[in-house]
């Protein structure tokens, strides 16, 4: 395929020389502003202290030179100091026939490097919730699109299955679980051990009253409650190796692993390799002891273990505590490394949240300090907090939007909005059902995608699933409607002729906008594959979907008598089908046939 852009900065460079003796290597063209006629912007600026003339006049020279010399320039026009060139149709059409004739159209080349993309990483006391939804999505689809890019990828996350916090739920269903389990209650086993993480805290607060009612200060009370020195108590006879401890929290964490399992399928995701903090933790904890014995780290009269980092401008930072208990930042150096041993990777992103920044600027320095040359290739996918109308979640406190419910929220809601709006009729229930879900998670999936990582954003169920404006049930069906029109194509035998697009020689201005957004998608998946932005692949989608439809509305597809345009627009609507079913499948969204 022709690479326009390169092609054209080249012609612009002799215009300059030829016209005003000016010798420049390379030059910057833009895509012109949709409120303007064109395809292409040359800002001519820059050029108008060797053209000695005002804006205008240099963009009108600069625009008949090309126009005059170079053949797939079709026309100008001259905004200001702004010079806007209009492309020949021949030049889409023949964009368009390369399209039609490339296997995969959308991904990139095969590159030979290796990439690992950790997300999710879970605590073991608590289900999944919106909060680990954007950062779910988000690392997924990171994945997916710089797998389209041409790398290769490996999904990971970090379980966190270890410390004071899983201790907690296990306490206090040891205390007051009666010897309940997910068979007996019915409740999946994410959520049963949560409960009783919320139930912890509200038997911990109970004691902190009572002793603060006693005359302690509440920062002492909190220390001496016998329910948290019964927490830390259970957590030294884990790190000890003690039987029944040990039995209890695989049979915990194993209720959980169960429940994850079928959150993660509900959400279409998956993972090719699970670490464990009760593993990487020791490993942490041996790499920190060798650090110190090597002056890397620092060792502190109470025997904690730290690294001072204030040459960098952070702080001191403890690795061991005075009781040699390790932290996360511990377990986090143990488990990068164990990473770099198993896989022979040229990157690695962790996807958290940005109220972790200050964390991973200072993982990322200390395995620089001891010495390991990978951790210059180690980047932090960080992304903003999730809101609701409702406020902010606490897990503690059990105000937290289950993931689960949330999902099976969308659903019901899909539900509810397709058979009001009539979208099912025909349909079996098994379609129907399959419809709902796709539907629903569609619209969750693309509204929290649109938003840029970096952005904090406002989660709206309800404005999520609407089949109208920037949402992933307008995309879907946008491309259940163009499947429609295809099974009539085939129907009438057309989609079997034989087709060449330069057999078609006028566009419509729908249509070569249309083109224009499909030849851009390799070069969006690039963008977003650089960005680690799945919000470009999202929002790329709607202007694409937009500009179908405005074409759609606008010409006949079927009933115009010239049989060359009928099949033009016929294999221009396949092949828009085919870049959203792409674009939407590198958001983790599948795309109804019908709707």
């Amino acid at each position: 395929m022709i690479d326009l852009n390169s092609q054209l900065q080249a012609e612009v460079i002799k215009a300059l020389k030829s016209l005003y003796l000016l010798e420049i290597k390379d030059l910057e063209l833009q895509q012109t502003r949709k409120d303007f006629v064109g395809d292409v912007t040359l800002v001519v600026f820059p050029y108008l202290k060797a053209s000695r003339k005002g804006p205008e006049q240099t963009s009108q020279e600069i625009g008949e030179y090309l126009k005059e010399h170079v053949s797939f320039i079709a026309d100008f026009n001259v905004i200001k100091g702004f010079l806007n060139l209009v492309i020949a149709d021949t030049v889409w059409l023949e964009k368009f026939g390369e399209i039609l004739k490339t296997e995969n159209y959308g991904k990139g080349e095969k590159k030979n490097e290796t990439i690992m993309v950790e997300y999710s990483s879970p605590n073991t006391n608590k289900p999944l919730h919106l909060g680990h939804v954007r950062n779910i999505l988000l690392g997924y689809s990171v994945s997916e699109i710089l797998k389209a890019a041409g790398k290769d990828i490996i999904k990971t996350q970090i379980i966190n299955d270890r410390g004071i916090h899983i201790c907690k739920s296990m306490l206090a269903w040891q205390r007051w679980g009666n010897g309940e389990t997910p068979d007996s209650t019915g409740v999946k086993g994410d959520k049963l051990v949560g409960n009783y993480y919320v139930k912890f805290d509200q038997e911990y607060k109970k004691e902190i009253e009572s002793l603060v009612n006693e005359g302690l200060e509440e920062k002492e009370a909190k220390e001496q409650a016998p329910i948290i020195l019964a927490a830390r108590e259970m957590l030294k006879k884990w790190e000890q190796g003690d039987e029944e401890v040990v039995a209890l929290w695989k049979k915990m964490n194993g209720w959980v692993y169960d429940g994850f399992d079928k959150t993660y399928k509900t959400m279409g995701v998956d993972f090719q390799k699970l670490y464990y903090e009760s593993d990487t933790y020791l490993l942490g904890k041996k790499v920190v002891e060798e650090g110190l014995a090597k002056g890397v780290f620092e060792k502190d009269p109470d025997g904690s273990v730290w690294i001072d980092l204030t040459a960098e401008g952070l702080d001191r930072k403890i690795l061991l505590r005075s009781d040699g208990t390790s932290v996360y930042m511990t377990q986090d150096i143990g488990t990068a490394i164990q990473r770099a041993e198993d896989f022979a990777i040229n990157g690695m992103i962790y996807t958290v949240g940005n109220e972790q920044d200050y964390h991973f600027k200072v993982l990322f320095i200390i395995l620089k300090k001891l010495g390991y040359a990978w951790a210059e290739h180690l980047y932090h996918l960080s992304y903003g907090m999730v809101d609701l109308p409702t406020g902010k979640m606490k897990s503690r406190e059990g105000t937290v939007v289950d993931a689960d419910d949330l999902m099976q929220e969308q659903i019901d809601t899909a539900k509810e909005i397709s058979e009001e709006l009539g979208k099912t009729e025909g349909m079996t229930e098994e379609e129907k059902t399959n419809l709902y879900n796709m539907v629903g998670m569609g619209a969750l999936k693309y509204f929290i995608l649109k938003v840029d990582p970096k952005k904090r954003m406002m989660f709206n169920p309800a404005e999520s699933i609407d089949f109208q404006g920037n949402t992933g049930p307008f995309i879907q069906y946008t491309h259940a409607r163009i499947k429609s029109l295809l099974r009539r194509a085939e129907k009438d035998g057309l989609l079997e002729k034989d087709f060449n697009a330069s057999t078609y020689t006028s566009l419509a201005g729908v249509e070569r906008e249309l083109i224009k957004f499909l030849v851009q998608f390799p070069e969006v998946v690039q963008v977003a594959a650089e960005e680690l932005s799945p919000a470009q692949i999202a929002n790329y989608t709607y202007d694409l979907v937009k500009a179908y439809n405005a074409f759609y509305q606008q010409l006949p597809i079927f009933t115009d008598e010239n049989e060359s345009a009928v099949l033009f627009r016929i294999h221009l609507s396949a092949q828009t089908a085919e870049v959203v079913k792409m674009a939407m499948g590198l958001l983790g969204i599948t795309v109804p046939k019908r709707m």
